[in-house]
């Protein structure tokens, strides 16, 4: 699985603008693990400052799209910040092997969790060995 165009760094660091031509829209990209085993995609996000009900997710075309607005939820006045939160956005293409239609995502914790089954064809197997 390989990350499109809109997954590149910039010089400001890990808050971009999509395509310029299109929106001035900033956005997260947010940090993410991929792992794949013999029945699966898992792809796991951090998205701090979500809730489960905000999260938006979609395949379409062959792509995934995880986006999400974040606020920060304390209240008062910031006396120093280190981390900024933003909409989070970030596309993935999604190879055919794999079941979309049967894709299922958890949040616990600001943590989002897509597992994506193979489809049955793509699925490895064993082929027994006949004697004679």
């Amino acid at each position: 699985m390989s990350a499109n165009s809109l997954t590149a760094t910039n010089e400001q660091g890990n808050v971009q603008t999509r395509e310029d031509t299109r929106s001035n829209e900033r956005f997260i990209r947010p940090a993410v693990n991929i792992i794949e085993d013999e029945e699966s995609l898992v792809l796991t996000a951090d998205l701090p400052g979500t809730t489960k009900e905000s999260v938006n997710l979609h395949i379409e075309k062959g792509i995934l799209t995880i986006s999400a607005p974040a606020r920060h939820q304390l209240s008062g006045t910031f006396v120093h910040r280190e981390f900024e939160l933003d909409n989070y956005y970030r596309q993935f293409t999604i190879p055919e092997s794999l079941d979309h239609e049967k894709a299922r995502a958890d949040y616990v914790n600001g943590i989002l969790t897509i597992r994506i089954p193979k489809a049955e064809a793509a699925k490895p197997r064993r082929i027994a060995v006949q004697v004679g």
